[in-house]
């Protein structure tokens, strides 16, 4: 058995994990905004998006989005911002990003406390007026029983305006787990599948979801792939937990390999990622 030496371990360990907020600004692959709190993170992204509907609303077009459930914190601002301006939806299409599946590989239930599709039904489409919110089948999930409906859909729709999302802690873009046995050419061509869930994300959802009950997360999941993802016409991500210093930092600076998903969305023409200055600033 080789012994991982003092040496060994430092010629392991990546110089951009340990970066300063200075040096992880100076010359990042993804542009990079920081802001100074959860809530001006999220207030941005529930602008941005209100701003996109209202300038596709002014122009006659459809506006379509891809949606996450994590992060959420955008969507109480985006819920105030449409029902003060009255901002009609009527023709703007949610493609939310994955959903999480039974072991028999159904959606779970809507009524289930991690449902992604509960969760947009109590938290956005019943806290709009009825007379502005999208109607349902403009709504929609990956589903597990018809894969191709996804890719198709935004085909038909003319593509995707903004893909919105988070970043896990392994990488991963709604749930594209990272597939070492890939390429990063071939991880891009991945479009909406069931997948196992990483061991990673179990660990972390079931802390933030169920505090820490890892035997009751979901084993399977049902994900747009990153090739949807990567063909939106602007990609916006949003960072703020404690170990998403790591995650940008190497979102901003490691290489682009399907080892770490988000990597390879760094050539993407309209990207960036905002995150606070607690995920800027590594502790003392």
């Amino acid at each position: 058995m080789a012994v991982l030496t003092r040496e060994r371990m430092e010629e392991k360990m990546h110089e951009y994990y340990y970066y300063t907020k200075e040096e992880l600004l100076k010359n990042p692959k993804i542009p990079l905004i920081v802001m100074e709190d959860n809530a001006a993170v999220f207030q941005s992204i529930a602008q941005e998006m209100a701003d996109e509907i209202e300038r596709k609303n002014k122009a006659g077009e459809t506006t379509v989005f891809i949606c996450p459930v994590g992060p959420v914190g955008q969507y109480p601002y985006f819920v105030d911002i449409v029902n003060s301006k009255n901002i009609d939806l009527k023709n703007v299409w949610f493609i939310n990003m994955d959903e999480y599946l039974t072991d028999d590989k159904q959606w779970i239930p809507k009524e289930h406390r991690l449902s992604f599709r509960g969760f947009m039904d109590r938290t956005v489409y019943t806290k709009i007026k009825p007379e502005l919110v999208m109607p349902e089948s403009q709504r929609v999930f990956p589903d597990p029983k018809n894969l191709d409906n996804i890719p198709q859909l935004i085909e038909k729709l003319g593509g995707v305006d903004i893909a919105f999302g988070g970043i896990g802690i392994n990488g991963h873009v709604a749930f594209n787990e990272p597939q070492d046995d890939l390429t990063g050419e071939e991880f891009l061509q991945l479009k909406t599948r069931v997948l196992d869930i990483s061991k990673e994300t179990r660990a972390v959802n079931s802390i933030g979801d169920l505090n820490g009950a890892l035997d009751d997360m979901p084993h399977y999941c049902v994900t747009i792939g990153i090739n949807e993802i990567s063909h939106a016409r602007k990609i916006r991500l949003g960072c703020f937990r404690d170990w998403h210093r790591s995650v940008v930092r190497h979102a901003a600076y490691g290489e682009p390999e399907a080892h770490f998903p988000v990597s390879l969305l760094q050539s993407h023409p309209d990207i960036n990622i905002k995150f606070t200055e607690f995920v800027a600033n590594l502790p003392e």
